[in-house]
């Protein structure tokens, strides 16, 4: 491996090839018109002083032990983001798949300059009783516009983040859900003094049905449908819903198939047996299924659309609503805008929920879920629009340069990069799997996945775990095969260490 002087760290192929170059100087991406560093920079170790320094300080004054280094996000660029010491790293991982189109895109920054949008930032209203005479049509140009919203959605409540889109989507469903059971009947007395004091019928024993390795945010009533790691969990009072098992998938895929559709089957009749327990044994009726497209916290673990599908089937059977949480999925890495899209479900979700590459939370509904009071679904921002004006100029940028097929190309890329990798190195990697650039694949320990992320991290690249064994990736929309490449040639170095 060699290192320049201005400490590029590359492998030998690669840097051979831009030292002979001269490249030592910023480069303009043609992708963003942003500058992006040519190639990753390591001037230190990581965490580095400056970001050790910053860790004591702020640990000081609150729990800190997650925090791996201290950005610099003024000097942060397209892919590539920089730390306080000096250190560029190709981002793989992008804020846990919450940056659309990479570090200071221009196209954002101009929206911000914009004096018009700075004063919709300077004043921020609570959106549920004062929004500004253009949020209406703010939100039919821009979130319900027809290459953006779920097809056959047609009704939208933002929120702040995934958890709280998740959280109040719960909300949405129990009250549709006691509207059938009340048949069109107002409020009764008992009802309301019953409410105020948690017993029925005011406060029905309704339930949300997840799955185990799900992860839905960490609010209260989120945390009782999240079921990734125990950290989340410990010492948090959860309700009394039922868990389903996620299909477990044995790969490679194309070898495995009747085995697979064997675990699908296995799912449903679980789902099945647990609408049925949770009416007549529980006296808990589930009023709504929640599930991710691909469960990304949990390990990045995939379904099929056939259990998609009959998952639907079955939530309809039974009067539940489906509840889709493309939180991390949405948004178009997926190749699609999105994830659930790929699945041809005969009709839409009830629900689906969103967050991260959007800007902003909140989730789409069909017309029955909209609470017939005002109130019923309701906080002080409930959303904010700045972050829908980020959100117009992402979308313009994914539109204008076709970055949806650039996904799908760069992502089947990478893919067939990555199982010709596995199939080098068979007892260190497994499981490659993903859609577009939504990318992951295992270790044979959790250990070794640890120590691949950490020495990732030595070479230049900003990668990710997720469930107990998985690396996963999650660059931006403006992720190129160069970028790839530079990647590839990383991993392939750590792996041969």
């Amino acid at each position: 491996m060699f290192v320049n002087k201005c400490h590029h760290v590359l492998s030998t192929r690669t840097s051979t090839r831009r030292l002979l170059k001269g490249v030592t100087t910023w480069k303009r991406c043609l992708t963003t018109g942003s500058r992006e560093p040519e190639g990753p920079v390591v001037a230190t170790e990581i965490p580095g002083p400056r970001s050790r320094s910053l860790l004591q300080e702020l640990n000081s004054i609150q729990q800190a032990s997650s925090v791996q280094f201290f950005a610099d996000y003024e000097k942060s660029s397209g892919n590539y983001i920089m730390d306080v010491d000096g250190n560029a790293l190709l981002d793989v991982y992008m804020q846990i798949s919450s940056m659309p189109l990479g570090y200071n895109h221009p196209a954002m920054l101009e929206a911000l300059a914009d004096p018009v949008n700075q004063k919709i930032i300077a004043n921020r209203p609570a959106l549920g009783v004062f929004p500004a005479k253009d949020w209406p049509n703010r939100l039919k140009n821009v979130l319900l516009e027809k290459e953006v919203a779920p097809p056959g959605l047609s009704h939208i409540t933002t929120m702040m983040c995934g958890s709280c889109s998740n959280e109040n989507a719960f909300k949405n469903i129990f009250i549709w859900y006691a509207e059938k059971q009340r048949q069109g009947a107002p409020f009764t007395k008992e009802e309301i003094e019953s409410c105020m004091i948690n017993e029925k019928p005011g406060s029905p024993h309704y339930s949300i049905m997840s799955f185990k390795g799900a992860f839905h945010g960490r609010t209260l009533g989120c945390l009782s449908t999240t079921h990734s790691k125990y950290i989340h969990k410990m010492d948090i009072p959860a309700f009394d819903w039922p868990i389903a098992s996620f299909p477990e998938y044995k790969y490679p895929l194309e070898e495995n198939v009747r085995e697979n559709q064997q675990e699908d089957k296995r799912c449903i009749a679980e789902v099945e047996e647990l609408f049925e327990r949770y009416k007549n044994e529980k006296r808990m009726p589930v009023a709504g299924v929640i599930i991710e497209p691909i469960q990304a916290e949990g390990g990045d673990n995939h379904a099929s659309s056939e259990f998609f599908q009959e998952l639907q089937r079955v939530t309809r059977k039974h009067g539940a609503a489906l509840l889709i949480d493309e939180v991390q999925t949405g948004g178009g890495p997926t190749g699609k805008m999105w994830c659930h899209e790929h699945f041809n479900l005969s009709t839409p979700p009830d629900v689906m929920t969103f967050s991260k590459k959007m800007q902003l939370g909140g989730y789409y509904h069909l017309e029955d879920f909209k609470p017939k009071q005002g109130y019923r679904v309701f906080n002080t921002w409930m959303g904010d629009p700045s972050k829908v004006i980020l959100l117009e100029a992402i979308l313009e940028i994914i539109k204008k340069e076709n970055l949806l097929d650039r996904v799908t190309r760069v992502g089947d890329y990478m893919l067939k990069n990555l199982k010709d990798l596995q199939n080098e190195h068979s007892n260190t990697i497994n499981a490659v799997r993903g859609r577009g650039t939504f990318i992951a694949f295992n270790c044979a320990s959790s250990q070794l996945r640890d120590a691949i992320v950490k020495k990732l991290l030595t070479k230049g690249i900003q990668a990710g775990g997720c469930g107990s064994q998985a690396v996963r990736l999650r660059p931006a929309l403006t992720f190129t095969e160069r970028h790839a490449d530079i990647f590839f040639d990383a991993l392939r170095s750590v792996l041969k260490e």
